[in-house]
């Protein structure tokens, strides 16, 4: 019997799947696939992951934290993946149970091109809390600020 696929088996769990301990009710082979997931994300495979999200793994995909594939990608620097996840429909502007953004987690770790990415994909800087732009204002990142308020010399 072939494994289920990804569009067979959708429960609502599977929306905050952990990458840690697996939901009851969620099989197996979905939560180890989910944490796989997770782990492209943060690597920068956005190739692989495109296959994926291709074949129906949601694009919003979130784990235990409210951290969704974007976040993950973000937070770890890879622009390409966070390009891979806008153009297929992730919310930019999807904060975690903690109230980050994306945005506001490329801020803070400073990766120029993730935060330039995020910004031309309609990311808010003034969403979440604390928000990429109370973050770029923190670590005097005016470069950063020039983004979302260009008039600024």
């Amino acid at each position: 019997m072939p494994a289920p696929t990804w569009q067979q088996y959708r429960p609502p769990t599977l929306a905050v799947v952990t990458d840690e301990e697996q939901p009851r009710g969620v099989p197996d082979d979905i939560a180890e696939l989910a944490g796989r997931l997770f782990d492209m994300a943060r690597a920068g495979d956005a190739e692989t992951l495109r296959a994926y999200l291709g074949a129906g793994v949601p694009a919003d995909l979130r784990n235990q934290s409210g951290d969704s594939l974007l976040m993950l990608a973000a937070y770890h620097g890879s622009a390409p993946t966070v390009a891979v996840l806008l153009e297929a429909g992730a919310q930019v502007d999807l904060a975690n149970d903690k109230g980050q953004t994306p945005l506001a987690g490329a801020v803070f770790k400073g990766f120029d091109d993730v935060v330039e990415a995020l910004v031309h994909g309609g990311a808010d800087p003034y969403a979440g809390t604390p928000s990429a732009h109370d973050a770029a204002q923190m670590f005097g990142r005016a470069d950063y600020v020039r983004f979302w308020q260009p008039g600024l010399q």
